[in-house]
């Protein structure tokens, strides 16, 4: 696995809930989720779908994603969930198997 200083670089150490089913995502986790999308999706669409995208927790395999209204929320939704289930897998290191996205207005 590629490092950087001896620190691994694709994943950020996640710190689970004692039940182990609920976590709330640490600012790291949100901006490495948030890079990585930026880097798939590029910057024009990432300014402009991503804008304000909160990564919020992760409960079982849901990934709580909150978006600043309700038609960004259900652009992401439809058009990058398994995008993002793949990324934020790969970071926290659980597996992710539906992304929810709400608007902020909901959190």
């Amino acid at each position: 696995m590629p490092t950087a200083g001896g620190v691994n670089i694709y994943r950020v150490e996640a710190i689970h809930s004692p039940t182990g089913s609920k976590m709330d995502l640490t600012d790291l986790h949100d901006f490495a989720i948030q890079a990585r999308m930026a880097f798939i999706v590029g910057v024009e669409t990432f300014d402009r779908v991503f804008a304000g995208i909160r990564f919020a927790e992760i409960d079982g395999s849901l990934l709580y994603v909150y978006a600043r209204d309700e038609p960004t929320a259900a652009e992401i939704e439809d058009n990058y969930a398994l995008h993002i289930a793949i990324v934020a897998s790969q970071i926290v290191g659980r597996e992710i198997d539906v992304v929810v996205v709400l608007p902020k207005v909901l959190q």
